[in-house]
């Protein structure tokens, strides 16, 4: 699939200049993955291999020539200057949005955010069924009309939580969705917001508003482990991260620590540690990773929002598959100060939410760059779609699609393809909008640079405890992966740059000729759980890049992406449709994902699993 080239066993591969590159004569083939599937003792012996001195480095050689790594990084001549954090070419401004300056109060934000919803309708949402509205979730507008109008209290709704959550540890088997939660600091942070509403002071929207935030951000005075046995020892909490205390600021009720895969260094949300999360619609399945506490706790029902960070899928992969919408935005656009991975450059925080109006409302609070960034990436202006415009359809009407055919339609199964094509038409039908065909050259290329520009720097970030002895407290699959990214050399990663600035320019030229690229999120819905799996974990590239397939393109150049649920396979599990947006793009983003969701609302199914916290 790449752009073109020229070689011969006299020398190297040679690739073509991007300007040069045939759009035409590109054809997609499915990036080959091999790597064994592994868990219990095979996958203990494996690990043993990665790790000694004398098999690691024959091992790692073959995993990364059977999936032609070496002769992509080793042995092409790449013409283009490396690219190491994501750039962008200045963009045109949105249309029909509301600028929600960065430098202002969050709560002043998030009543910009407020004013450009619909108005809010409670009938039907408290007293009998509306089937014009079909109820799925709690929205945070239900929330805080309950709490303003007296149908019940924060304080009300903590025990509620508090119940589901111990109810739900105890089960069998058990949703380990939290790795830290303290019923009391829970209750004393409900009782101050219900105070608050009782003299008529409520802060925001937010107030009263329960939200998870992932173990890999600080959230004071809970400790940050990165859902690790020992992080929290090496690495103690003094305030809360950056995004965090923005919500904060705005009356959020903190529920604790949620689980993920450990250290983020997977997608399927297994985690030996702690346990494994499970999927809402289905026990027996994967969350996905590895925001997998977040998405679990966000589709069960127990809370509006939750925060987690996504530096290859990890908050649209577990969205995706517990039939929620995971919002990530433009590398830079939120601080990540505070964060296990705020010196990265593929990931960012960002919310996970049973709505695309609660993530615009979430996203409105924790928004805003970082000092340095502002300098360096150089932002758009942070804004919203104002959705209560009279030019809200027109601009709708307005927008193109772009679709690459053959790479959407590379899914496990075609139902998940054709719900995600159904969608996309709906769209188009209802609104006007255009489909347009693109073309995405060198997508093996895409993952190559994006496992070896997080694996380089996840494991430089966690090298100086790997060598202090901390190996052996690590789970077997993180084991693997370390073990992997410490072959890389950095002749791999300055090659891995230089291709990120190549995969660059072809989605700058796609942008010049459509607003937004669409795909299904995953290639497969939540895959089943080994039960082999659950005391030791699990090491399985395959399924891992059929999850990832179609994500690393917002991660590896910083682009915004969200995914929206569409609707539900044969097994009832969910299949999520993303859509990718050009540099600082969210307003714009939300306002077709706002569209999608009305248009697929019921297609979209509760999850078995689920806790209703404003009517229990």
């Amino acid at each position: 699939m790449g752009g073109g080239g020229s070689g011969s066993k006299a020398g190297p591969r040679v690739m073509e200049s991007v300007e040069d590159v045939d759009l035409s004569a590109v054809r997609y083939e499915r990036p080959p993955m091999q790597a064994p599937h592994l868990t219990g003792f095979p996958l203990r012996a494996f690990v043993w291999f990665m790790e000694s001195p004398l098999f690691g480095p024959l091992v790692t050689s073959v995993l990364k020539k059977q999936n032609n790594m070496t002769q992509m990084l080793q042995q092409t001549v790449i013409p283009d200057r490396p690219m190491y954090f994501p750039e962008y070419p200045p963009q045109e401004p949105e249309q029909g949005v509301v600028i929600i300056a960065e430098d202002r109060d969050p709560v002043d934000r998030v009543e910009e955010a407020l004013q450009c919803l619909t108005p809010y309708d409670p009938s039907g949402r408290f007293t009998s069924a509306d089937e014009r509205n079909p109820f799925l979730y709690w929205k945070i507008r239900d929330f805080a009309y309950a709490y303003r109008s007296g149908i019940t209290t924060p304080s009300a709704v903590a025990e509620h939580v508090i119940l589901g959550v111990e109810e739900w540890n105890n089960k069998t088997p058990p949703m380990p969705m939290l790795v830290y939660f303290n019923a009391e600091d829970l209750r004393k942070q409900a009782d101050a917001s219900t105070k608050r509403f009782e003299q008529g002071n409520p802060i925001s929207i937010l107030d009263g508003i329960f939200v998870a935030i992932k173990d890999d951000i600080d959230c004071f005075p809970y400790p940050s482990k990165g859902a690790t046995t020992f992080f929290d020892q090496i690495r103690s909490v003094e305030k809360d991260a950056v995004c965090v205390a923005r919500l904060r600021r705005c009356g959020v009720i903190f529920i604790g620590k949620a689980n993920m895969h450990e250290l983020g260094l997977g997608v399927t949300g297994n985690n030996a540690n702690y346990g494994t999360v499970r999927n809402p619609h289905s026990i027996d399945r994967y969350t996905g990773g590895s925001s997998s506490g977040p998405a679990a706790i966000v589709s069960s029902g127990l809370c509006s929002a939750a925060i987690g960070t996504d530096g290859g899928g990890s908050v649209r992969i577990p969205s995706s598959l517990c039939g929620i919408v995971g919002l990530k935005t433009t590398y830079g656009r939120t601080d990540m100060t505070g964060s296990l991975c705020d010196a990265g450059t593929v990931e960012v925080g960002s919310p996970l939410t049973a709505s695309v109006e609660d993530a615009m409302l979430v996203y409105s609070a924790l928004a805003g760059c970082r000092p340095t960034d502002i300098l360096t990436l150089r932002p758009s202006p942070l804004c919203v779609p104002n959705l209560v415009s009279s030019d809200n359809s027109n601009i709708l009407q307005s927008v193109k699609v772009g679709k690459y055919t053959e790479w959407f339609n590379d899914v496990s199964d075609i139902e998940i393809s054709n719900t995600c094509d159904s969608a996309l038409n709906l769209l188009c039908s209802t609104f006007g909008c255009q489909i347009e065909e693109i073309v995405l050259p060198e997508l093996e290329e895409m993952r190559t640079a994006h496992l070896v520009s997080i694996g380089s720097e996840s494991f430089c970030d966690l090298n100086p405890h790997y060598q202090a002895g901390r190996r052996a407290e690590l789970t077997l699959d993180t084991r693997t992966s370390l073990a992997l990214f410490g072959s890389f050399t950095s002749t791999d990663y300055v090659a891995s740059q230089c291709l990120r600035r190549r995969i660059m320019y072809y989605h700058m030229e796609a942008f010049k000729k459509v607003d937004v690229i669409a795909t299904p999120t995953t290639g497969i819905t939540a895959p089943k759980i080994p039960p082999s799996a659950l005391k030791l974990g699990e090491s399985d590239y395959v399924v891992s890049a059929n999850l990832m397939r179609f994500i690393l393109a917002a991660n590896l150049l910083g682009l915004p992406a969200i995914t929206v649920p569409v609707g539900h396979d044969k097994q009832g599990l969910p299949i999520g449709l993303q859509l990718i947006g050009r540099p600082w793009g969210e307003a714009s983003l939300l306002r077709v994902a706002s569209a999608v969701e009305e248009l697929c609302l019921k297609r979209r199914n509760r999850p078995s699993t689920f806790y209703d916290i404003l009517k229990a």
